[in-house]
């Protein structure tokens, strides 16, 4: 598939979020290693959307993973995002950017990155769900969460499946369950309606990233978890 104006190129990537159902967060040095090799493993067990989430604050780690991340998302063909910073979006042309609650708002993110790319939105309450809804300037995509509490959100209570599970009713944009997930409880997440999940420890952490990815990737079938249509 071809497209050659800026139009075309946010309604691929808006259709590529839209069929995802595994995101994976990754920092730049994850283990303090080269993060090449566990990307590759990540994005060979069925990883459809990479972040790269860097809280160090060294802009040159950050900009030199983001090579690497661009690269190989460019490879296997998946949204590259950046976390918190719309800047690092454009100058490393990634695909989009991910924004908190106490970040900027999606209308000044969406002001630097433009209209093609991505830009999601973290949620926490339903009432944030709402917001996101309801805003005149949309989110393309919002994360539930934390599903459980994670020392990636520390200080972040758990929302539970609760949240998960209002979000399954009533959202109309695609949303991602984060925060705890792994192949053990990522079952109990689908069944509460989510149809894309985030990740970070369960695949960073892995023994076999590939594995654990395709595992998580299984789980869909296993309890009929289809993607929408529309989102």
């Amino acid at each position: 598939m071809s497209f050659s104006t800026a139009e075309g190129i946010g309604a691929l990537r808006r259709e590529r979020l839209r069929s995802a159902r595994l995101y994976f967060v990754c920092d730049a040095h994850p283990g303090d290693q080269d993060p090449e090799p566990l990307l590759k493993a990540a994005l060979d067990g069925g990883v459809d959307i990479v972040q790269l989430r860097e809280k160090s604050g060294d802009r040159r780690v950050t900009d030199r993973a983001a090579q690497t991340f661009r690269r190989l998302c460019d490879t296997y063909g998946v949204p590259f995002m950046v976390n918190d910073d719309p800047e690092l979006a454009v100058s490393c042309r990634a695909d989009g950017v991910h924004i908190g609650q106490d970040d900027m708002s999606v209308e000044d993110a969406r002001s630097i990155v433009g209209n093609d790319c991505l830009i999601g939105l973290s949620t926490h309450s339903e009432e944030q769900i709402l917001a996101a809804h309801q805003a005149e300037h949309k989110p393309d995509h919002i994360s539930v969460g934390p599903v459980w509490e994670t020392p990636t959100k520390p200080g972040r209570p758990a929302v539970g499946l609760e949240l998960v599970n209002y979000a399954a009713s009533h959202a109309t944009l695609p949303f991602f369950a984060i925060g705890g997930i792994d192949p053990n409880n990522v079952g109990e997440v689908l069944t509460a309606g989510a149809r894309r999940i985030c990740v970070v420890r369960a695949i960073r952490n892995a023994d076999d990233p590939t594995a654990v990815a395709a595992s998580l990737r299984r789980a869909f079938a296993a309890v009929g978890a289809e993607v929408a249509p529309g989102g």
